[in-house]
C-alpha cells in the first residue's frame, strides 16, 4: 500500500485562515499537552473537523492524552466520540 501524506489547509474547513496555537494555549484549551491531544475530554468543547480521506481507512491510531500514548480505532468510532465534521481539509 503506498503511504500518502496530507498536509492541511488550515482555512479549508474553517472558510478563514487559523493560526496555530502555543503549547501555553493548547493546554490551556485542551488540558493535553501538544503531541499527546487526544480527541475528547477537552476542558473547552472545540470545534472538530476529520479529514474524508482519513475515512478510508479501516483502522486510525488517535493520540491517547501523553505524547507517548495512542489507541486504536475506526474512522466512524472517532467520528461518532467526537461529533466532528467531516470536511476536505487537505492541501492542494
Amino acid at each position: 500500500m503506498k503511504k500518502s501524506v496530507n498536509r492541511v489547509n488550515r482555512a479549508a474547513a474553517a472558510g478563514e485562515a487559523l493560526d496555530r496555537a502555543d503549547a501555553n494555549e493548547v493546554r490551556a484549551r485542551t488540558g493535553f499537552a501538544i503531541g499527546g491531544v487526544a480527541p475528547i475530554g477537552h476542558l473547552e468543547a472545540p470545534r472538530i473537523w476529520i479529514d474524508r480521506d482519513l475515512m478510508a481507512h479501516a483502522t486510525i491510531w488517535a493520540a491517547a492524552g501523553a505524547p507517548d500514548a495512542v489507541f486504536r480505532t475506526t474512522p466512524a468510532e472517532l467520528l461518532r466520540v467526537t461529533g466532528a465534521e467531516i470536511a476536505d481539509l487537505a492541501a492542494d
